[in-house]
C-alpha cells in the first residue's frame, strides 16, 4: 500500500537550481504539463469545430488516447524520481534504522530486475510495431509514441536503483542484487520466482514490480512472448474511454489546490451551521465530493484535513472522532461520480459509463447519509448551534458560485448525449482551470499550474503503470481460463444467490485492504463478473457492490490506505487512527449490506433515466 510517511504530502515542482539534474526535472515536468494540456484542448477544439464547422480534428481521439501513454511512461518517470511509486506497506518500516540500508538495497535491486525484463520486452514490442510502419496521424509513425515505453522502464529502473541507498556502497550492493537476480534463474523457474515475489511483498516493492513480476512469470512459464505485457499496458492506455481518467484528476487537483476547499466550506457552514451536527455535514459531503474528482482519498486527506479539523474542533468535536470522520469520509468518493475506480470498472466490465455512474448515486448517498448521521451522534449535544446569517449565506454562495456549478457541467455534459465521456472530462478540466487560474486567480499560471499539473501527472502515471502490469496478469488468467474455472467451483460449492453475496463481501473486503482500488478492479472485475451472472447479479449492480467494498478496504486494520494517510496528516499513531475509524467501519459495512442485498438501490436510478 502507499506510504506517504515517506515522501512529501505535496509536491514541488523544481523550482529552484537545486542538484545537478534539476533542469532535467524541469524538461520532465514540462513535458508531462503539455502533454495534459493537449489532452483537456484537443477535445474540446474537436467540440468547438463539429458544433460551428461541422469538422473535426484529424485523428484527435487517438491523439488523446496516445497521451495517455505518455503521462502514464512520463508520470511514472516523475514519481519513481520522486519516490512516489505506490507501494505495498512492507516490514521496511518496523525494521531498526541501522538495518533499514539492506532494506532498501534489497527492495532496490529487486525492483531494478523485474523493470529492466519490462524493459527489454518492451524493447521488443515497439520493434515488431516498427515493423508494422502503422501511422498515428499527420505521418507521424505509432511506433514513436510507443517507443516512451521501454524508455520509461529503464529510466524508472534507474531510479530506483539511485533511490536503493544514499551511499555509493548501498547502491553497489543492490545492482549486484539485481545482477544477482537476473542470472540466478530462468523466469519460468517456479520456486526461486515466487519466493522472490514473496520476498518483494515483505520488502516493500512498488506496486506495478509485484504485479509485472507476476505476469512476467506466468508468461515465461507458458513460454509466451514477454511483450505482450507492453502489449497489454498499450492496449489499456489507448482504451477510448480511459482518457477520461487523468482529465477528471485534473479538475479535481485544479479544485483541491485552489481556493475551492475553503469557499465550499464556508457556504456549507452558512447554510448547515445552525444544525447540531453541521460540522460533521460539512467533514463528510466535502471529503467525499473532493475524493470524487481527485480518484485518491489519501490526497483529499493531506489537502482538506488540516481545514477540517479546526472547524470540528470548533464544535468540540472529539479529537479521535474527528480524524475518523475525516479519514473515513474521503473514502466516500470512490462511489460518487465521477469518480475515477467507477469509470475504470466500467471499462473492464464493458458496462457504458453512464450506466455505471447513474448507478452509483443512490448507493453512494446511502453510503454518506449513514456517515453523516454517526457523525452528528458523536458531536456534543451541547454545542451551540451557529445563528444562521441569510446575508453571509448568500454572500458565501455568490463567492463559490463557480466552483458550486462544476457538477452542472459534468453531469450535463454526460446528459446531453452531445459530447462523450472523455470530452466531458476535458470540459470538467478546462471549466476548473478557467476557475481558478482566471476567475479567483487563486493559482498563478506560471508557478503554480505547472506544479498542479505534474502532481496530478505523477498520480495518473503511478496508477497507469500499476493498471498496466495487472492487465498482463488478468489477461493471462483469462487466456488460461482460470476464469471459467473459479466460476464452476463457486456454483458447485454455493447454491444460494444470498450466500454467494455474502461470501463475496467477505473476499472483496480482504481485497480491499491489500490491494490497490486500480489494480484490485483490474485483476478481480474479470473473475467475478462471470459468477456473479451464473448468479443472477447484474455486472452494473456488482460493480457497486465491488466498489462499496473497495471503501471499506481504504480503512479496514492494519493496512488500509487512509490510515497512513490519516496517520502522516495529523501526526497519529497507526493504532490510534484504526480505533478513530473503527465506529464508521462498523456503520459503512451496513452500508455495504444494504446495497449488496437491494439492488433497487443501484438499478433504479439506470433504469429511470436510461429506458
Amino acid at each position: 500500500m502507499p506510504r506517504p510517511a515517506d515522501s512529501p504530502p505535496i509536491y514541488d515542482a523544481p523550482s529552484e537550481r537545486a542538484g545537478p539534474w534539476w533542469r532535467v526535472h524541469r524538461v520532465e515536468d514540462t513535458l508531462l504539463s503539455l502533454v495534459l494540456a493537449a489532452m483537456v484542448l484537443l477535445p474540446v477544439l474537436e467540440i468547438a469545430l463539429r458544433s460551428t464547422l461541422s469538422v473535426g480534428v484529424a485523428n484527435a481521439a487517438a491523439l488523446v488516447q496516445h497521451g495517455v501513454l505518455l503521462v502514464g511512461m512520463l508520470g511514472a518517470a516523475v514519481a519513481a524520481r520522486e519516490g512516489r511509486l505506490l507501494s505495498i506497506a512492507g516490514l521496511g518500516r518496523w525494521l531498526p534504522e541501522r538495518f533499514r540500508w539492506v532494506h532498501r538495497a534489497a527492495a532496490g535491486g529487486l525492483a531494478m530486475a523485474v523493470t529492466g525484463v519490462l524493459a527489454s520486452a518492451a524493447w521488443d514490442f515497439v520493434a515488431v510495431e516498427r515493423e508494422g510502419g502503422n501511422l498515428l496521424a499527420y505521418g507521424v509513425p505509432v511506433w514513436w509514441v510507443e517507443a516512451v515505453m521501454p524508455a520509461g522502464f529503464a529510466l524508472i529502473a534507474l531510479r530506483l536503483w539511485i533511490r536503493s541507498g544514499e551511499r555509493l556502497a548501498d547502491r553497489a550492493l543492490s545492482l549486484a542484487v539485481a545482477a544477482g537476480l537476473l542470472g540466478m534463474a530462468p523466469l519460468s523457474t517456479a520456486t526461486p520466482v515466487v519466493a522472490l515475489l514473496a520476498l518483494a511483498v515483505l520488502l516493500g516493492a512498488p506496486v506495478f514490480v509485484v504485479l509485472g513480476g507476476v505476469a512476467l512469470w506466468l508468461f515465461a512459464g507458458d513460454d509466451l512472448p514477454l511483450a505482450a505485457i507492453p502489449l497489454n499496458h498499450y492496449q489499456l492506455t489507448v482504451n477510448p474511454s480511459l482518457p477520461a481518467i487523468p482529465l477528471f484528476t485534473l479538475a479535481g487537483y485544479f479544485l483541491a489546490e485552489g481556493g475551492a476547499p475553503a469557499r465550499l466550506i464556508r457556504v456549507f457552514r452558512a447554510l448547515f451551521g445552525r444544525f447540531r451536527g453541521g460540522a460533521a455535514l460539512v467533514t463528510v459531503l466535502l471529503t467525499a465530493f473532493f475524493t470524487s474528482f481527485t480518484g485518491a482519498s489519501g490526497v483529499t486527506i493531506l489537502a482538506l484535513g488540516g481545514l477540517l479539523m479546526p472547524l470540528l474542533q470548533g464544535v468540540r468535536y472529539p479529537a479521535r472522532a474527528g480524524i475518523g470522520l475525516i479519514t473515513s469520509g474521503c473514502s466516500l468518493g470512490v462511489l460518487i461520480p465521477p469518480a475515477l475506480p467507477l469509470i475504470l470498472y466500467a471499462i473492464i466490465a464493458r458496462q457504458p459509463i453512464e450506466t455505471m455512474l447513474l448507478a452509483a448515486v443512490v448507493p453512494a448517498a446511502v453510503m454518506t447519509t449513514m456517515l453523516v448521521l454517526l457523525g452528528i451522534w458523536r458531536q456534543p449535544r451541547d454545542t451551540a448551534p451557529t445563528a444562521f446569517d441569510a446575508a453571509e449565506a448568500l454572500a458565501a454562495l455568490k463567492a463559490a458560485r463557480w466552483e458550486l456549478a462544476i457538477p452542472l457541467v459534468t453531469f450535463g455534459g454526460l446528459a446531453s448525449g452531445l459530447v462523450t465521456p472523455t470530452e466531458t472530462a476535458a470540459l470538467t478540466a478546462l471549466y476548473a482551470f478557467i476557475v481558478e487560474v482566471l476567475i479567483y486567480r487563486d493559482l498563478s499560471l506560471t508557478r503554480d499550474v505547472p506544479r498542479v499539473m505534474a502532481e496530478c501527472g505523477l498520480l495518473v502515471g503511478g496508477i497507469i503503470l500499476i493498471l498496466g502490469m495487472a492487465l498482463g496478469f488478468t489477461n493471462y488468467l483469462i487466456d488460461a481460463q482460470i476464469a471459467d474455472q473459479v466460476s464452476e467451483w463457486v456454483q458447485a460449492s454455493i447454491a444460494s444467490p444470498w450466500v454467494f453475496l455474502l461470501a463475496l463481501n467477505g473476499l472483496l473486503l480482504l481485497v480491499g485492504a491489500f490491494m490497490d482500488i486500480y489494480s484490485a478492479i483490474i485483476v478481480v472485475t474479470p473473475l467475478i463478473v462471470p459468477i456473479g451472472l451464473a448468479f443472477g447479479v447484474h455486472p452494473v449492480h456488482l460493480g457497486v457492490i465491488f466498489l462499496a467494498n473497495m471503501e471499506l478496504g481504504f480503512l479496514t486494520p492494519p493496512v488500509g490506505m487512509n490510515l497512513f494517510f490519516a496517520s502522516y496528516r495529523f501526526g497519529k499513531p497507526i493504532g490510534e487512527v484504526a480505533r478513530a475509524v473503527l465506529p464508521a467501519l462498523a456503520v459503512l459495512a451496513v452500508g455495504v449490506l444494504l446495497i449488496t442485498y437491494i439492488p433497487a438501490f443501484s438499478m433504479w436510478l439506470p433504469g429511470v433515466l436510461l429506458r
